[in-house]
């Protein structure tokens, strides 16, 4: 793939040159492992799953862990018509040469997406039809009903994976040196606790659960994405699992008991992580984040760095009143991220049916606290279509989203509430897996009748997720194995990326359903609690009695306490104090208990000063020159200027902040260089405020957190005023990547091109329409360096325009592979070239 970057869309995504990305000297006695996410680079490099299991796989010496997502399909239209492979990132590997291609169950809309990336790796979609090349293996939360896509994979992971995936490369790597044939490695991987192999009965699958969090280790450097991703944060796991019980909850079921990381550890994960990334957001990642028993203390151990370095601090996952009013006013302090809570339900009945465990009173109470503390705009979330649900209940969302805007007060005009509607799907594991599914058109009435609720009501916005999603969502939430066939039929009419609203077709679905002789509604019906479910062999620790209870309380409208307040339910997820638990194999070896700090939330902050130094002091001014070449030269302008921002925070060099309700690094860049376009002589500016900083000790620090193909020339230091010296003109070579005939015809075109007294360039503006410019008068010198090199001098004396679209105008037909851009250097309006800049700095 790497051969194609300059014909890829976004190529800085398929680089793989990010910083701690890892890269290893691969062996014939080494194990290759490609973890595979099935979505977009944005989606998969935020998830922190991925991360976790590259770090424990790349821990070990004679293992390599690399990463590959799913190209866009303007990218895979390129692959395909080049012939190229689907290929991991780090090596340009192609899938088809790795060992195991482990991908990641997230959701269930990205099924066919596994189909699209198998299909670009060359390598057959059902498990039966590969009896070589990479074992094809899956986890995630998905994988605890894996059924709709078992027969695509060898063997599927259950529960947490850091532990097992290691296991399985070892079992791997064993039967490689032994000779042993495909069926006996499965046979030996089916042995392992966590384990299932589709092609093999097996009369139970216990999920595998990691006992100790403290026992493992947490990325601390975690691979810096290029560019903006949809999570784009230092994201710190402090716990696993919840007890609140809330029946709607997959991952609130299986993924008991709780357990924390000690405050020792997760202090060393803050200062590491953020040492080694340069984020500007930490966020501390749980299912009930606000639930952790020692969160106030967390928080102070944070808090002074986070303040110091305006470094935003994220609470995801918070339950109403689990967070104190300090800490809000605290939070506000740094940055605020966004205010969202979860009432699920807008009446409080429904909120006792599912088991949700806060009350009206306690959700107004904190609404109040977050507009007293300076938030305006709060997004409450709610799900439609849940268990006894009423057209009252409906009605309740509305009057709560203006309880929620009165306690605004005086500020009630001002502020903004957005209500988020998705629609129930049952879950396996859960209580209500035996529950119906409303239909599509169900659906859309009941968010008709919430859009006559909120119509014409001024600072209020009510969003909904698509039913036609939900609905196929239900399909393979409680789907079996017959829908292995219409996943590969889907793919096949051309569903990939089925969770993004662009792709997503429902009418195809239908056409494929109808295709397979297969009805969707028998997938959302209500299911008999006796029945036999397609999950019923995966034991994730929670037995199906508990469920059951659990759905005949909600149905009486009863609320269940959580159990670490509380009495024990003996769900069966623990093994101590007399109880049982259902991961029999796994309890025998180890004690199976909530693992928590303390039993009861810390009162309040530690009395500690809170003052930080004046982040908007200018001491200092300094130009950066610097060099992109090689895979740098495939990052966009915006991409360079967060891959600065972080590595001077990692460089520890004190950046001045701008004032207002965001504060940002003080950095200012020249003319924007477009995508693919090397330079000899790149710049950008950055005020510090710390005085008496020797310039080269800031090249020397910035040079060590910067990726491959960036090189700092030296470091300028300027006055403390606004206005520098710009480029007004440009040296540029043109390097031909075509035969030498072609070469030749090339230069004839310029060399006619130039001779006209006109260079027309035809060009839409969003204001004028369009336009046609002469650019002519940017040519300022043009040479023949060699055959197949030619030598510009681009004037920026009037304003600039884009060297690239300057070649493109003089060689229309040429691919953008064909041919390679380099700035050379700048000729600035003091007179002084980049090269004497260099000499002096050198």
């Amino acid at each position: 793939m790497r051969e194609l970057l300059a014909l890829l869309p976004r190529p800085s995504h398929y680089l793989g040159t990010e910083i701690n990305a890892v890269h290893k000297q691969p062996s014939s006695e080494m194990l290759r492992m490609a973890l595979a996410f099935p979505d977009l680079y944005e989606v998969g490099m935020s998830y922190v799953g991925q991360k976790i299991l590259y770090a424990a796989v790349n821990a070990r010496e004679d293992m390599w862990a690399e990463r590959v997502f799913a190209p866009a399909p303007e990218a895979a239209a390129v692959l395909r018509e080049h012939g190229a492979a689907l290929s991991t990132l780090e090596s340009d590997t192609p899938l088809d040469g790795m060992d195991i291609l482990a991908f990641s169950l997230t959701h269930e809309l990205c099924y066919t997406t596994i189909l699209y990336m198998l299909d670009l790796a060359g390598l057959p979609f059902w498990a039966a039809e590969r009896d070589q090349g990479p074992l094809v293996i899956a986890g995630g939360g998905n994988a605890a009903n894996a059924a709709p896509v078992a027969p695509f994979f060898d063997a599927l992971v259950v529960g947490d994976g850091e532990e097992v995936l290691v296991e399985v490369g070892s079992v791997v790597l064993e039967a490689r040196r032994e000779g042993v044939n495909r069926q006996a490695l499965l046979a030996r991987l089916a042995a392992i606790p966590g384990v299932e192999v589709p092609a093999m009965a097996q009369s139970e699958v216990e999920r595998r659960m990691v006992i100790d969090l403290d026992a493992i280790p947490f990325p601390t450097q975690p691979v810096l994405p290029f560019g903006k991703v949809v999570h784009d944060r230092y994201s710190l796991e402090i716990a696993r699992g919840c007890t609140r019980g809330c029946r709607f909850c997959h991952a609130g079921m299986t993924y008991r008991p709780v357990r924390e990381r000690s405050l020792p550890v997760l202090q060393r994960l803050v200062q590491e992580g953020l040492d080694a990334t340069g984020f500007e957001e930490l966020s501390f990642l749980s299912l009930s984040t606000g639930d952790f028993s020692m969160l106030e203390t967390l928080f102070a151990q944070s808090y002074a760095r986070c303040l110091e370095e305006q470094v935003a601090v994220a609470l995801p996952s918070l339950r109403v009143g689990s967070v104190s009013e300090q800490m809000m006013g605290l939070i506000a302090r740094i940055r605020r991220t966004g205010a969202t809570l979860a009432p699920e339900a807008g009446s409080q009945r429904l909120r006792d049916v599912i088991n949700k465990g806060i009350s009206e009173e306690a959700l107004l109470r904190h609404t109040e606290q977050l507009f007293a503390h300076g938030w305006q705009s709060i997004k409450l979330y709610f799900m439609i279509g849940l268990p006894t649900e009423t057209e009252a209940d409906l009605e309740a969302i509305f009057d709560l989203c203006q309880k929620v805007r009165q306690t605004a007060g005086k500020q009630a005009k001002r502020v903004q509430i957005t209500a988020a509607i998705s629609p129930f799907v049952p879950k396996p594991h859960t209580p209500f897996q035996w529950q119906r599914q409303l239909s599509c058109q169900e659906v859309r009435e009941r968010i008709g009748f919430l859009q006559d609720c909120f119509r014409h009501q001024k600072g209020y916005k009510l969003r909904w997720h698509q039913p036609e999603m939900s609905f196929l969502e239900g399909v393979f939430s409680r789907g079996d194995t017959a829908l292995a066939e219409a996943v590969s039929l889907a793919y096949a009419e051309g569903d990939i990326l089925t969770s993004w609203a662009e792709h997503f077709d429902l009418s195809l679905w239908d056409r494929v359903f109808a295709a397979c002789g297969i009805e969707p509604e028998h997938y959302l019906r209500a299911r008999d609690l006796d029945e036999p479910l397609p999950w019923d062999h995966i034991k994730t620790g929670v037995s199906k009695r508990f469920l059951q209870t659990e759905y005949r309380r909600a149905l009486a409208e009863k609320e269940t306490p959580d159990c670490r307040y509380g009495a024990c339910r003996a769900c069966g997820a623990c093994n101590f104090n007399n109880h049982s638990s259902e991961l029999r194999q796994q309890a025998a070896r180890a004690e199976i208990r909530p693992r928590i700090n303390s039993a009861e939330r810390e009162a309040q902050l530690p009395e500690r000063n809170w003052e930080r130094q004046n982040l908007q002091e200018k001491q200092g001014h300094f130009r950066v020159w610097y060099e992109k070449l090689g895979p740098a030269r495939f990052l966009s302008q915006l991409e360079l200027q967060r891959l600065f921002e972080r590595a001077l925070r990692r460089a520890d060099i004190p950046v001045t902040f701008s004032a207002g309700f965001h504060p940002m690094p003080l950095l200012s860049f020249g003319p924007a260089l477009p995508v693919g376009v090397q330079s000899y002589a790149e710049w950008f500016n950055v005020f510090v405020r710390q005085s008496g900083m020797d310039p080269d000790t800031v090249g020397e620090r910035l040079q060590s957190q910067l990726p491959q193909g960036f090189r700092v020339l030296g470091v300028q230091e300027l006055s403390l005023g606004k206005r520098q010296s710009q480029a007004v003109a440009e040296e540029f070579d043109l390097q031909l990547h075509v035969p030498a005939d072609q070469a030749r015809l090339w230069q004839e075109h310029i060399q006619a091109a130039l001779a006209q007294e006109q260079i027309r360039w035809e060009r839409k503006t969003k204001r004028r329409g369009w336009q046609i410019e002469d650019t002519r008068p940017f040519f300022e010198e043009v040479a023949q360096v060699s055959p197949q090199e030619i030598r510009f001098v681009f004037s920026w004396r009037e304003k600039y325009v884009s060297p690239l679209q300057l070649v493109r105008l003089l060689l229309p037909e040429a691919r953008l592979d064909q041919f390679t851009l380099t700035k050379r250097r700048q000729i600035m309006d003091c007179q002084e070239t980049s090269q004497q800049v260099e000499q002096n700095l050198l």
